[in-house]
């Protein structure tokens, strides 16, 4: 990256922090902020496979069927996500059924999103079958897909929750931070993801939008990542969901009014 290209970044990334993070004159809350950027990569909706790129080739089947699946079900716990929540359906199922069924849970994550590609299905119906069924609660976690610096890829997930406040305005939102990957502090992609979490963290309200980071779930007390919770460094195995699950149980039963 040469000296402008780096200036110029970095000038975007205090500009979408600013914006992103602060209340209007109003009051209102960051997705309904009047100075929300449109015309940047990071609201920008793109499907999959991209254009000239090669990839997950039964992407839009995939789009199809998670329209269907919520059209058809009742839905009060709706699950979003990529790669690491879509594999509640793999190593995960289990933990799911204990934890999940019995509250109609549905689980739309999709291995390989990045944020504009959950936009875009957001965009093209993707929640149209709850328009009349909000859920009591969605649960968001995305982005360590996204390439881009943290305050790109935070504006990609407040995208997300302007779209999700739109379509599903009586729904609860969790907003998970984005879990620890890599097995030592010092990974790159760890670091970024935690300064992902810096931005993203000030999205909640604590009314509407609710946040919780469950990064430590994961580590040891030196910070490294636990591999029998997570052994590739980015997804849990079935050990690690259900440590997931019961570290968000409590939020979960307390956001869902569960006695």
């Amino acid at each position: 990256m040469n000296g402008f290209k780096a200036i110029a970044m970095a000038a975007l990334g205090l500009m979408l922090i600013g914006s992103a993070t602060s209340k209007s004159i109003a009051g209102d809350e960051p997705w309904d902020d009047p100075a929300y950027r449109k015309d940047i990569p990071a609201t920008q909706a793109v499907s999959r496979p991209e254009p000239g790129k090669s990839g997950w080739h039964l992407w839009m089947k995939h789009h199809e069927d998670r329209k269907r699946w919520v059209a058809d079900r009742q839905v009060d716990l709706l699950m979003i996500g990529d790669s690491i929540t879509f594999r509640w359906s793999r190593d995960g199922h289990k933990v799911w059924d204990e934890y999940y069924s019995r509250r109609n849970g549905c689980n739309i994550g999709s291995s390989g999103d990045w944020t504009k590609h959950m936009l875009w299905h957001f965009q093209h119906g993707g929640l149209d079958g709850l328009k009349e069924k909000n859920p009591k609660l969605v649960v968001l976690m995305i982005g360590t897909n996204n390439a881009g610096e943290p305050a790109e890829v935070a504006y990609g997930i407040l995208a997300l929750l302007k779209e999700l406040r739109a379509r599903l305005p009586d729904s609860k939102i969790l907003l998970l931070g984005i879990f620890p990957r890599g097995a030592e502090p010092t990974n790159g992609l760890r670091v970024r993801n935690n300064r992902v979490n810096e931005i993203i963290r000030k999205y909640a309200d604590g009314k509407i939008v609710h946040w919780l980071d469950l990064g430590q779930v994961f580590l040891d007390e030196a910070g490294n990542l636990d591999h029998e919770l997570m052994p590739d460094g980015v997804h849990p195995r079935e050990k690690g969901f259900r440590a997931w699950a019961e570290a968000m149980e409590p939020t979960i039963k307390r956001l869902m009014e569960e006695k």
